[in-house]
């Protein structure tokens, strides 16, 4: 956190983000990029400065988030259609290059419990996703095995040419997380 905060970030979740779109390109001058989950900001933060001027950045979460120059930030539950309606009045229709989800329940310590919650985000990210990624969008979501974890993959492999996981350096190596990178997605 200390070496984040030192280098000007919000947390060290953006080492992650860093590290994957360092790997994968994910991130482009002029892309139109949605954060699900965004609070305290870091990741949005950084693609800010990845997309340029041009660029744009949409974030949401059920979190306040203090406000970040160039980031357009929607704060409620995008499962609501009110706060839906208004991520989707930010972005142009169907015209997103990236998605991002770095969303993580507040964990209570109980695996049995934890999991289906992670569980569940990743797959509201990856069903957010599908609304509104252009084709050949690409998705960074993050992800814990355990139940459901093969089912979510498989969706995502359905809905996109190129499907892995990664588990990036900048991850704590007791942690179960890994991202789902989803690439080129298909319009159907």
């Amino acid at each position: 956190m200390q070496r984040a905060h030192a280098q000007g970030w919000r947390s060290r979740a953006v080492f992650k983000l860093e590290e994957v779109d360092r790997r994968e390109k994910l991130l482009r001058p002029g892309a139109i990029c949605l954060d699900l989950g965004a609070a305290p900001g870091a990741w949005s933060q950084y693609a800010r400065r990845r997309l340029g001027r041009s660029g744009r950045v949409v974030a949401t979460d059920i979190l306040p988030m203090d406000a970040l120059a160039g980031v357009e930030f929607v704060q409620g539950d995008f499962r609501e259609q009110a706060v839906f309606d208004l991520i989707l009045a930010a972005l142009p229709e169907r015209q997103v290059d990236l998605v991002l989800s770095d969303m993580a329940p507040s964990l209570s310590g109980i695996d049995v419990v934890d999991q289906p919650r992670s569980m569940y985000l990743a797959e509201l990210a990856l069903d957010m996703a599908a609304r509104v990624l252009k084709g050949g969008g690409d998705a960074l979501i993050k992800v814990f095995q355990g139940s459901g974890f093969q089912e979510l993959v498989q969706e995502a492999r359905r809905r996109f040419a190129q499907v892995k996981l990664v588990k990036p350096a900048a991850s704590r190596a007791r942690s179960p997380e890994m991202y789902l990178l989803a690439k080129d997605f298909r319009l159907v």
